[in-house]
């Protein structure tokens, strides 16, 4: 999957994405608004308009892999902008955490039968 994720570059898509685009719109979206082609390995990241579902889109030398995160309460913390981020800052941005203002956010957890 992800090996040797550190030295991956990420890249934040900024506007908000239709969540019902697959592979290929997302890789068209890559090219739309980062002018940049999905196949280099890289990880591209997008968020709905609600900012409660996230996907994200990389290539291995093998084909696409496409992984998709929706939150059951709350919302991803976007930054205002898109372009380049550390992979560090990308962990921070699936747990929650606001990448402006960096700090932990509790978030009380219902049993789940």
């Amino acid at each position: 999957m992800l090996i040797g994720a550190q030295s991956v570059a990420v890249w934040l898509i900024g506007e908000a994405v239709d969540m019902r685009r697959s592979i290929d719109g997302l890789a068209q979206a890559v090219v739309d608004s980062l002018d940049r082609q999905p196949i280099t390995g890289e990880v591209f990241v997008f968020g709905n308009r609600a900012r409660d579902k996230v996907k994200l889109l990389w290539y291995d030398r093998n084909g696409f892999w496409l992984a998709y995160k929706r939150l059951e309460r709350g919302r991803f913390r976007w930054p205002a902008t898109g372009g380049a981020i550390e992979f560090a800052a990308l962990m921070l941005l699936l747990e929650g955490i606001d990448l402006a203002v960096p700090r932990f956010r509790r978030v009380p957890i219902d049993r789940v039968d």
